[in-house]
């Protein structure tokens, strides 16, 4: 009677139609065989009555008993789906050794092979499963013969490396947040707030070297932190292993796909679906005002899967027949459907101008703006799209008060502005070093004066990368978040460029000293020019209904 009540309770929280009769069976234990002689457990959900149909497969890293593989397994098995939750290798009573993203692709495909002979299995596979779990799907979908019947993909991408070195640098805070995660995960009560834990992970994101932000944090190694560090700098081919990319276009899989404005995957994830979109595959992506692990997303994430699921093993579509984008439009608190991602839109510059100013227009001839930027003393970070922590939108007011960013701030708008599509950021930029990182924000100033972040960017300048020009100046171009948002009238745009955001991106000592082993610095002096001939700028793309 209790699991009925949890089971009725957990439908509502989750916005799907009360599920009716018997519970689901469930069989632990599965031993699935790998070719190398390891085995990987599994546990199947069975929905009442069923001898046999499709499988979902679902393969986490996160134990199949812990709180995303349980949700996923008894809901789905609940709504008519058969569900086989795997440990990968070397997680949770699977044997072998973990180490993420190497062996997921031959591992998925010997596991589908396997689901595929049982009696219990009619040959038709499905994947489903966000972030990590949605890199094992990315691991088999495009290789897998015969293909699979549907991939359900949130907030992940079809590859990882560029969460890893954004702009060629490197995310301190996310990499120490999930090797903590990683490492500390089997342990007795790990799935229980430690705040103690989350300090001492925090307090290693500042350990110099960053090699030893592990042993800080959780009191070892963990291999994974180790391999990322030291496989940070250029032309690493490291991690191609989980890089898809050249995959996605050629997918013939059945796609859905949903994230977040403020997911750490969320630039890679629209590209995944821009891919999928140029080459015809009719995929479907739903983008809401979410973080990585927003109980938001993944209420949208289990309707949006399990609706997909259900219409492709039926063959009845009849509740697919929606636009294949719908999106949140921020401060708007309102839906939009397009055809196409992006949506028609004016890219408008807005250039940066002298004594901090932001416009249209560019302003004359002036001279550059100074500030210098300290390792010692690293500008920090404020929300943003971070895995765990302060995420999403913050008060920027302490940051844009110090020396080391510079602030430039638009007039008040007359009417509402409308900012759907990709965004992005050119910056010349001439610095004391040739090592130097260039972070640009955007933020929505309310009329009280409290200014908010949007999006940001940054990119990693290295000695002659980008090139400079006869006077020392580089021409930084940056890739912001793609962003949905209304900046209402009576706001106004700003726009701040620095040389970073600590913890969230990892220090630049200025002495190109790898990441892995840097532990001294140097401060460095930047100017940033903003006239006619050099036009710093920020390119938004203006949405008009």
């Amino acid at each position: 009677m209790l699991n009925r009540i949890i089971a009725r309770v957990t439908d509502r929280f989750l916005g799907l139609p009360l599920a009716e009769g018997p519970a689901p069976e469930v069989v632990k234990g599965l031993r699935i065989p790998m070719p190398d002689g390891v085995h990987l457990i599994a546990d199947r959900y069975v929905p009442a009555g069923m001898r046999s149909g499709p499988v979902v497969l679902i393969r986490t890293p996160y134990g199949r008993g812990m709180p995303i593989g349980k949700l996923l397994g008894e809901t789905f098995a609940r709504h008519g789906l058969q569900v086989v939750v795997q440990s990968v290798r070397g997680t949770f009573g699977s044997e072998g050794e973990f180490r993420p993203f190497h062996t997921e692709r031959e591992d998925g495909l010997a596991t589908a092979e396997w689901l595929r002979a049982q009696p219990w299995c009619d040959g038709r596979l499905g994947t489903a499963g966000p972030s990590y779990l949605g890199h094992t799907q990315w691991a088999i979908g495009p290789y897998l013969d015969p293909p699979l019947e549907a991939m359900c993909l949130a907030v992940t991408s079809s590859e990882f490396a560029t969460m890893f070195y954004p702009g060629g640098g490197f995310a301190t805070d996310n990499l120490v947040s999930w090797t903590a995660t990683i490492a500390r995960q089997e342990e007795r009560f790990a799935g229980l707030p430690n705040p103690r834990q989350q300090r001492r992970t925090r307090q290693a994101m500042a350990h110099l070297p960053m090699s030893g932000a592990d042993v800080a944090s959780v009191g070892r190694q963990v291999q994974f932190l180790q391999d990322v560090a030291a496989h940070a700098e250029p032309g690493d081919d490291y991690w191609a292993i989980c890089d898809h990319t050249d995959q996605v276009a050629g997918l013939t899989v059945p796609v859905t796909m949903s994230t977040g404005w403020y997911d750490l995957f969320i630039r890679r994830q629209l590209l995944d679906f821009r891919l999928l979109q140029d080459a015809g595959r009719g995929p479907r992506i739903t983008v809401g005002p979410w973080a990585h692990s927003d109980l938001g997303g993944i209420r949208a994430l289990m309707q949006d899967q399990i609706s997909f699921l259900t219409a492709q093993f039926s063959g009845n579509h009849t509740e697919l027949h929606r636009a294949p984008v719908r999106i949140f439009l921020q401060q708007a608190g309102s839906w939009l459907d397009f055809d196409h991602w992006p949506p028609p839109a004016t890219a408008t510059p807005m250039h940066l101008r002298p004594v901090g100013g932001l416009g249209e227009a560019v302003t004359g001839t002036a001279a550059p703006t100074p500030f210098t930027y300290d390792p010692a003393d690293p500008t920090p970070a404020v929300g943003g799209p971070l895995l765990t922590g302060e995420t999403k939108q913050k008060d920027n007011s302490a940051v844009e008060a110090r020396d080391d960013v510079l602030v430039f701030t638009g007039e008040p708008l007359a009417a509402e502005l409308d900012v759907i599509g990709d965004v992005s950021a050119t910056v010349h930029v001439r610095t004391e070093l040739g090592d130097a990182d260039v972070y640009v924000r955007l933020c929505d100033v309310d009329t009280a004066g409290v200014s908010r972040n949007v999006t940001d960017g940054i990119l990693r300048l290295r000695p002659g990368v980008p090139a400079a020009d006869e006077d020392g100046i580089v021409r930084v171009e940056v890739e912001l978040d793609p962003t949905a948002y209304r900046f209402r009238r009576g706001h106004r745009l700003r726009v701040q460029v620095a040389g970073g955001a600590f913890p969230r991106f990892a220090r630049n000592h200025g002495t190109g000293e790898p990441v892995t082993s840097a532990v001294a610095g140097k401060p460095n002096r930047f100017e940033v020019f903003h006239d006619e001939t050099r036009p710093s700028q920020v390119v938004l793309p203006i949405f008009t209904p």
